[in-house]
């Protein structure tokens, strides 16, 4: 019959975990972090770059970048490539606008069996949702500070 020693320390126990888990390679996923993530943001100002050489204004280059980037995660993510992109570089692929597109993109696949409303609907904001909610709160406190001390300053003039 076999029986599992008890850890009677902490010293035993964290000599158990050094066992068991294995060291990361941390400076070889800085490394690709860094470089993944240089490479993404180099393809958004090379979309950029296009942009204006093709004469759009700059404003609505950067909503070109932004709109291709979302694409290109998506996309990349429904192919599953995304995901392997991910284990390589780390939090090098979640600069925060693709990072966001997988994370919305993810559960809805990992879901759509389940059916388009309890399964896409219902999951596809589980890790977006509380960035959404979070963003869109703390944009309406600051446009409200904005507003009272805005009002202020004109009553004073």
């Amino acid at each position: 019959m076999f029986f599992i020693k008890p850890i009677e320390s902490n010293e035993d126990y964290q000599k158990y975990v050094d066992e068991k888990t294995p060291n990361s390679p941390i400076w070889k996923d800085c490394f690709n972090a860094f470089w993944v993530g240089g490479l993404i943001c180099a393809i958004g100002q090379v979309i950029f770059e296009i942009c204006k050489m093709r004469g759009v204004g700059e404003t609505n280059c950067y909503a070109i970048v932004s709109i291709m980037l979302i694409f290109f995660s998506a996309f990349l993510t429904s192919l599953n490539i995304f995901n392997k992109i991910g284990k390589f570089a780390g939090a090098g692929s979640l600069i925060p606008i693709t990072g966001f597109a997988n994370s919305i993109v993810s559960p809805a696949m990992e879901y759509k069996s389940e059916g388009y409303v309890m399964g896409v609907g219902a999951k596809m904001f589980t890790v977006a949702g509380p960035v959404l909610v979070y963003g869109i709160s703390s944009s309406i406190i600051v446009g409200l500070i904005y507003l009272i001390f805005n009002m202020q300053y004109i009553s004073l003039v």
